[in-house]
């Protein structure tokens, strides 16, 4: 959902909000990390309090932006017209672990050494001990959180949650198909979209227990496959009316219920989709250039972030003085180096394994539907 796993032509018209947005959003993330995980944000705490405070606290709802648009992007690469039907189901989702797992597990071994090599410069709850061979193969999974396993490194939930969401849509389409027996159903999928994130927002949300399987998050990733659609400029005006009302109303009764200001992000990301998530920008400019670059590159850097700061993390606690403003410097080091190291992640690893699924692909045969945008695979 972040990112194609190619790279993309300067010259190529690309998403600029969802690109803005995802650059945005996986800073926070590095940076809510930053905050909460590792002694040098405590150090620097009472240099900056207010704003080490809001990192490690309000900062990570900036994930609603991704589950957001993992669903935009789900509904322009599954249903971009919202018609039932889902031709090749377990071979797409088969697709979609092809895309997000390799990259997750090869992120997962660098964190692993990245926690035995900090414990050696310090001791901290934020280095997790050494994984067992189980909860290594549920990572690998995607299962890790559904069977209990604790996460190897920050933010793993995400790509499990990810995977979960999209099959999940997948599976409601072809239901959809399946109840519509290809006859055009074109209230179907909008009301059974609907109908989730009501679900969703007004039961399985409200308790955390539910967090780790997809109908927790689905009330986010709904909205932006309903807005998805609703953006569509060829519908006629009532249509789009009747898409917003859908979207609107149950969003509206769960923040009147129970006001959740992760939720109120999500609806206000929603509607900026409608409103200009299908407008394309040309890279051009210093501004988009390192715009569509972030956009390209947040998966990798979310997958491996926890691994670098984690190392800056037990490096300035070793070598350098304790002191809030060297410690405050570490974080802006640990803060730059994620982006490098998600950049080289991007392109040694991420792009050759995407490359590699897409030759094993054409090598087993078969239809590969579902080739679409991905979470950003917030993840």
């Amino acid at each position: 959902m972040w990112m194609n796993a190619t790279r993309e032509p300067k010259s190529q018209p690309q998403f600029g909000l969802i690109n803005l947005l995802k650059a945005v959003a996986a800073q926070l993330i590095v940076l809510h990390h930053l905050a909460f995980y590792g002694p040098m944000a405590d150090r620097v705490r009472p240099l900056l309090p207010d704003l080490i405070d809001w990192l490690a606290d309000t900062a990570r709802i900036a994930v609603q932006v991704f589950l957001v648009i993992g669903g935009f992007l789900a509904a322009k690469s599954l249903a971009p017209t919202g018609q039932p039907g889902m031709s090749h189901p377990l071979a797409a989702i088969g697709h979609r672990y092809g895309k997000l797992a390799p990259p997750f597990i090869a992120a997962t071994l660098l964190a692993v050494v990245a926690s035995d090599w900090a414990s050696g410069w310090m001791t901290h709850d934020s280095i997790s001990p050494p994984p067992t061979l189980d909860q290594l193969g549920a990572h690998a999974l995607l299962l890790h959180g559904v069977l209990g396993f604790d996460s190897v490194a920050a933010g793993a939930w995400y790509v499990a949650i990810d995977f979960q969401l999209y099959a999940l849509l997948m599976a409601i389409l072809w239901l959809g198909g399946a109840i519509a027996g290809g006859r055009p159903a074109r209230w179907l999928m909008p009301a059974a979209v609907t109908l989730g994130v009501a679900v969703s927002l007004l039961h399985f949300n409200l308790d955390a227990g539910w967090d780790v399987w997809a109908l927790y998050f689905f009330g986010s990733y709904g909205l932006g496959v309903l807005a998805w659609w609703a953006g569509d400029r060829r519908h006629r005006p009532g249509f789009v009316l009747a898409l917003l009302v859908m979207m609107l109303i149950p969003a509206t009764v769960a923040l009147a219920l129970d006001f959740r200001s992760r939720i109120a992000l999500a609806v206000l990301t929603a509607g900026l989709l409608v409103l200009f998530g299908r407008s394309t920008t040309n890279s051009t400019g210093r501004f988009w250039s390192t715009v569509n670059t972030l956009g390209r590159i947040s998966y990798s850097v979310f997958l491996v972030h926890f691994a670098v700061c984690l190392l800056v993390n037990a490096a300035f606690t070793r070598f350098v003085s304790p002191e809030a403003e060297p410690q405050a410097f570490g974080m802006a080091v640990a803060w730059g180096a994620s982006l490098l190291a998600g950049a080289a992640f991007h392109r040694w690893v991420e792009v050759p394994l995407g490359a590699a699924v897409r030759l094993l692909g054409k090598l087993v045969g078969g239809p590969l539907a579902g080739q679409g945008d991905r979470f950003v695979s917030v993840r």
